[in-house]
C-alpha cells in the first residue's frame, strides 16, 4: 500500500527480487520506496511484503539518527484508525517498528516475498461470509471448519449439514460426497 500522503505520486506494486531505495519523494514530506532505475514512481508494498536491507537500517529519530539493528522486515500499516498519520510501517527481525516516513533515504532493500492470496471481506460473495470455512476450502487451506472468530469455538455445522439446514448447496470439502 502507498500512504495517504504519496497519492499524488505515481505509483505502481512490488515485484518479487526487485530491488528497491528508500527515497523522499518531489512535492511531498514523506518518504517511500522506489526503484533506482525509475525514482518518481512509488513503489507500494502489500501488507505482508517481506523485504531485506543491504545494511543494517537505520531512521530519524527525534534529534538523531537511530540503528534499528536488524535488515530483515516485514510490511504492515499501523494506527489505521487515525485518518490524519502515517500508516506505511516496517516490523524488523528483532521487534522494532519503524514508520516508512522515518527511514533514511538511499538505503537499498530487495523485495523477498509477496503475501500470498490477497482478498477483501468486500470480495468475498455475502453467501460465503456466513461460513467463514467455506473460503479456506476454496482456497484449499483446509478441509475443516475454521473457529468462530466471535465465540473462540468451532463451527458446530459441516457443509452438508449447512445445505440440509437451510435448503441450498454449499461446497463441501475435499473427501466429502457433495449434497
Amino acid at each position: 500500500m502507498c500512504d495517504y500522503s504519496l497519492h499524488a505520486v505515481a505509483s505502481r506494486p512490488a515485484e518479487v527480487a526487485e530491488t528497491l531505495v528508500s527515497t523522499k519523494f518531489r512535492s511531498t514530506t514523506t518518504r517511500g520506496f522506489a526503484n533506482p532505475d525509475d525514482p518518481a514512481v512509488a513503489v507500494c508494498l502489500r501488507p505482508g511484503t517481506e523485504i531485506a536491507f543491504e545494511a543494517d537500517v537505520r531512521a530519524d529519530g527525534f534529534l538523531f539518527r537511530r540503528n534499528v539493528r536488524a535488515r530483515l522486515a516485514r510490511f504492515r500499516q499501523i494506527g489505521l484508525d487515525y485518518a490524519a498519520q502515517h500508516h506505511d510501517a516496517l516490523e524488523f527481525s528483532n521487534g522494532a517498528i519503524v514508520l516508512l516516513s522515518e527511514l533514511v533515504t538511499g538505503q537499498r532493500a530487495v523485495v523477498l516475498q509477496l503475501p500470498a492470496h490477497p482478498f477483501s471481506v468486500a470480495s468475498v460473495p455475502i453467501s460465503c461470509r456466513a461460513f467463514p470455512w467455506v473460503l479456506a476450502v476454496q482456497a484449499g487451506l483446509s478441509s475443516q471448519p475454521s473457529v468462530s472468530s466471535s465465540t473462540n469455538e468451532p463451527h458446530s455445522m459441516t457443509p452438508a449439514s449447512a445445505s440440509r439446514e437451510y435448503g441450498r448447496h454449499s461446497p463441501s470439502p475435499p473427501g466429502e460426497a457433495p449434497v
